[in-house]
């Protein structure tokens, strides 16, 4: 469970500071506790889909009750709407946020059996079903338009009228919509749902804050986030509309600008998976340049020992020639390392594509590079 006095305490310091991001976490923190003000915490949720913005949302949210109520016993209510075929690491961050914040999280499922969107949708892009002649269906242009001006999906608003007759004494939800989101241009910090939709008010509260705003708040305070954006994931849907962004695609160049990034030393136990970190002993430094080698697994240390010169190896010639002579051994005798070069291994095979992490990202208006719109989803047979 987190420490929410450590909590409150690190995050007013950071309103208070006089980092750039000070004036967005004051302003953000005042609108939660104008409305924590007007509703009261049992008159308020939270909408949490594990993603980036709706986690900085709950840490403020947090913070907020700890100062405001001075008690964080009573749990928080939240809802959460999944995407059709959500990613398993998403719902595993959703769980272990569930536990560590004390969510009382009710999951939205629809009965329907066709794959409502749930996401803001561009007017004109669909998202198909193969299902059109089921009880379900509920007509092409439902399936097709967004549903009133908010452009959300019907799935959206069909979890909503769930959610409200579930928990009618909720009257306001915290959503961690942004102003570069589709949708969100026009949005301020508190608007009413539009007409045909569930009767709550949609609260803002990081609503002017930028793709880079996000990143310096989780990391800058060390919140734990979703696994997904260390892979190169940069916004989060369906399994089957959502890539790495191509925008942190590690390419050649990337790879062999310093030492880290071009080497990669790899076992052939999988459970000790080596790297090259720009930590090095000293008594390395000479001969292998600024790095060392260490495995993910604690028990299986690898070390460099700077006897076999790589080099000689005539199809890495172009791609090490500033590695220096090195050789890789594990501790553990059942273990055999070799290094990787350029994304290559030493016989020449290709190795599955890296990318770097989601907050690497430099223009956040590729945030959404990574998403494929009018996707379809991938028809399960029968059995």
């Amino acid at each position: 469970m987190m420490d929410y006095q450590k909590i409150a305490s690190d995050v007013y310091n950071l309103a208070e500071s006089d980092e750039p991001i000070a004036p967005l976490v004051r302003e953000a923190l005042q609108v939660i506790e104008q409305c924590l003000d007007q509703y009261g915490q049992d008159h308020i949720s939270l909408s949490f889909n594990g993603g980036k913005d709706c986690t900085v949302l709950l840490h403020l949210y947090a913070a907020v009750l700890t100062r405001k109520v001075l008690s964080m016993h009573k749990p928080i209510f939240a809802l959460y709407i999944p995407d059709p075929s959500p990613f398993p690491a998403l719902e595993e961050f959703i769980k272990i946020a569930t536990q560590d914040y004390l969510l009382n999280l009710f999951t939205c499922n629809l009965s329907s059996d066709i794959q409502l969107p749930v996401e803001s949708v561009t007017p004109g892009v669909s998202t198909p079903t193969s299902l059109k002649g089921s009880d379900g269906y509920i007509g092409h242009s439902l399936q097709t338009q967004p549903v009133g001006s908010a452009r959300g999906g019907e799935g959206m608003r069909r979890a909503l009228e769930l959610y409200k007759l579930r928990f009618p004494d909720i009257q306001a939800i915290l959503v961690g919509t942004r102003r570069t989101d589709p949708h969100g241009t026009t949005l301020s910090h508190r608007n009413a749902t539009d007409p045909g939709w569930p009767a709550f008010e949609r609260v803002n509260p990081v609503i002017n804050w930028g793709y880079s705003d996000v990143w310096t708040f989780l990391r800058k305070l060390k919140i734990p986030y979703c696994t997904l954006y260390d892979e190169g994931y940069t916004s989060l849907g369906s399994t089957y509309n959502t890539f790495p962004n191509p925008a942190l695609l590690v390419t050649d160049s990337d790879s062999s600008s310093t030492l880290p990034s071009s080497l990669t030393i790899v076992a052939n136990n999988p459970n000790a998976m080596c790297l090259a970190e720009p930590t090095p002993p000293e008594s390395f430094m000479n001969d292998l340049g600024s790095f060392t080698i260490i495995a993910n697994n604690p028990d299986q240390t690898c070390f460099a020992d700077p006897i076999c010169d790589l080099r000689e190896i005539e199809s890495l010639k172009s791609s090490i020639e500033t590695l220096g002579p090195f050789q890789v051994l594990a501790n553990d005798p059942n273990t055999q390392c070799h290094a990787e070069v350029n994304g290559r291994s030493a016989n020449g095979v290709s190795l599955p594509q890296r990318y770097r992490p989601a907050y690497e990202l430099q223009d956040g208006a590729l945030e959404r590079a990574g998403r494929v719109s009018g996707a379809i989803p991938p028809v399960i047979p029968e059995i």
